[in-house]
């Protein structure tokens, strides 16, 4: 989730990286493909991009308000990736994408790869969610190159949305998570499955604990990965990004070749920012995948977005001390490549994404929270008053309130941390826990966002599935050991 720091700063970084693939890689075979739809759910033999195994694709007719229905429907697009085993068990894994705004077909060979052990017994559910990938994407160009030359104060973000929303006729009031979940769950009913068993990561597991709300029946398990509980605003991104700095700050220190190489990083750091504050840097540079030459102007929460986006995993963040470093020095290859190492086919629907956070999160912001998320020496409150900007410009009214309790379950959970998370920390799954009484948390020491991408937490997801009920051995996670840094930009050190 990031916006004016990366939304212009960036061309890679997660949130515009994922805005310049712009709506659709449509052909004209997934053009007819689109065409065939039904109100029931018929899965047909498919292929997906980027995975060479043919799968089950269909799409399933809902109302476009499941809260009060009308005539008035969406198509949502359904990928099943079979088991592989003839004897599978009957209660597959359902995949529910993070962002939000992450479209989770698009995310199949990934899922294939990291639930290979799962998909052995079980088949795994890909929906893109209503307003993702091909169900009714809600996508916006925000590619402005001009915005690239200029500071953030003179970007107008409200005015950006309100442009970017005129372009789509759709009620974006309904393009909210219990919507989501009344989707996933009429796709559990149509594909014939008594229960199901969810995987969610960040965002997906505000999701999941929603489907646990709503549709509680249909639910024989959980695994929540990162997680954002209801109750919680998502939006405090530099308190959590300042608490995820500080522990590199002190890894760094802890690591006798970066304390040795890179001193002070914090003291580095702060001259950078300030540097940049008084005299923003033009970079010229080529893009990596078209080779066309860009100039961007580097101001210092341009800077801070793009370090913020590397602090996610644990392969970035071990390039942050040599990248701070060397823009110090006036060398900003690391930086750029920062910039670059967000894949952008894989886009963030942007108007998804605001549909479901301005309504849910952003209304529940005040001024204590903003204090809170101000007071940090890493990247200050830009980020949380920029999406407050931008959802000036959406066309959306603040949600139900009741939205925002805890949820409460008695289902097994298994509840996924990493220590060095700048966005979701332990500490917010601790708060789930609190009304999951039958929930374990498990923290990876030295796991970013999202541990089951990078960490042993898959394996002990396909046995937590194998048995929700079992005690879980977690002691792999113990032995996950701390990724060094890297200390020049020939990768000494990786």
């Amino acid at each position: 989730m990031t916006v004016r720091s990366l939304l212009h700063a960036s061309i890679t970084g997660w949130l515009l990286a994922s805005a310049c693939v712009v709506a659709s890689f449509g052909t004209k075979a997934e053009e007819a493909e689109s065409a065939d739809r039904n109100a029931s759910l018929t899965m047909k033999s498919c292929h997906i991009r980027g995975f060479a195994e043919q799968v089950e694709c269909g799409y399933l007719t809902v109302p476009e308000d499941h809260l009060a229905p009308s005539d008035t429907t969406l198509d949502i697009h359904v990928v099943r990736l079979p088991a592989v085993s003839s004897g599978k068990a009957s209660d597959p894994l359902f995949f529910l994408a993070g962002g939000p705004g992450q479209a989770a077909t698009e995310l199949t060979p990934f899922i294939a790869s990291i639930f290979s052990q799962v998909r052995q017994t079980r088949d795994i559910i890909l929906v893109d969610q209503r307003g993702t990938g091909k169900s009714n994407p809600l996508q916006c160009d925000v590619m402005d190159l001009d915005a690239l030359l200029v500071t953030e104060d003179d970007v107008d973000l409200s005015a950006m949305m309100a442009e970017c929303a005129a372009t789509h006729a759709v009620n974006f009031q309904h393009y909210h998570s219990v919507n989501a979940v009344h989707d996933f769950d009429a796709v559990r009913v149509a594909l014939g499955y008594d229960q199901v068993n969810l995987y969610g990561g960040s965002y997906g597991t505000r999701a999941a604990l929603v489907w646990l709300r709503e549709k509680p029946e249909g639910i024989r398990s959980a695994i929540l990965d990162g997680v954002a509980p209801t109750q919680v605003v998502v939006g405090p991104f530099g308190t959590f990004s300042q608490q995820a700095y500080e522990r590199l700050l002190a890894d760094c220190a802890e690591e006798a070749a970066c304390a040795e190489l890179f001193g002070d990083l914090d003291a580095t750091y702060q001259n950078l920012r300030a540097r940049l504050r008084d005299e923003p840097e033009l970079l010229h540079y080529r893009d990596p995948r078209s080779d066309e030459p860009i100039d961007l102007l580097l101001t210092e929460y341009r800077l801070a977005g793009n370090l913020r986006n590397a602090l996610y995993s644990p392969r970035t963040r071990q390039l942050i001390p040599l990248a701070i470093t060397a823009a110090s020095a006036g060398d900003y290859r690391p930086i750029l490549g920062l910039m670059n190492s967000i894949d952008a086919d894989q886009p963030l629907y942007i108007g998804l994404l605001l549909s479901v956070l301005c309504q849910e999160d952003i209304p529940r912001v005040d001024e204590e929270l903003l204090a809170r998320d101000r007071a940090n020496t890493f990247m200050g409150g830009q980020l949380t008053a920029d999406f407050m900007s931008m959802c000036r410009g959406w066309p959306v009214a603040p949600g139900n309130p009741a939205w925002a309790e805890p949820v409460s379950s008695d289902v097994p959970v298994l509840l996924l941390s990493g220590a060095q998370d700048p966005v979701t920390p332990p500490q917010w799954a601790e708060v789930a826990a609190e009304t999951l009484p039958n929930s374990t948390h498990l923290v990876a020491e030295h796991g970013g966002h999202t541990i089951i991408s990078h960490t042993c937490a898959n394996r002990i997801a396909a046995d937590f599935l194998n048995n929700p009920e079992s005690e879980l051995d977690g002691s792999c996670l113990e032995r996950t050991r701390r990724l060094p840094f890297v200390r020049n930009i020939n990768a000494a050190g990786m």
